[in-house]
């Protein structure tokens, strides 16, 4: 990504935080959303946006609740970043699963440190 497209997606991820922090209670059942990149195409005119998902009961089912409501979230994109920029993106949102990766090598390197120790 060129230094345009990088800049452009920092002003997306903190106002999109901004954003599911405000609606967290109302439309996400007080699930804690992180969003942990914006990946933005050269026209700036598509964004992906990668989410982290904390205290949710279904990482699917929020996935899809917020896919739901895109164009709210768009929106308030809109209101808060109009003044910035020319092109308000299309969002596309994604799960961040690279926590649970992490995770799980770590359980890994867990049982491997056991069956050394033994």
């Amino acid at each position: 990504m060129s230094i345009r497209q990088e800049k452009f997606g920092k002003v997306i991820q903190k106002e999109l935080a901004d954003i599911f922090l405000q609606m967290r209670s109302s439309l996400f059942g007080n699930a804690f959303i992180t969003v942990s990149g914006v990946m933005v195409s050269p026209d700036l005119g598509y964004a992906k946006v990668y989410l982290s998902f904390l205290q949710a009961k279904n990482n699917e089912e929020l996935l899809a609740t917020i896919n739901k409501h895109s164009k709210e979230i768009r929106h308030e994109l809109a209101l808060k970043i109009r003044k910035q920029v020319r092109v308000i993106p299309e969002l596309h949102f994604l799960i961040d699963d690279s926590l649970d990766y992490v995770f799980k090598m770590e359980k890994v390197f867990d049982e491997i440190k056991k069956k050394e120790g033994k």
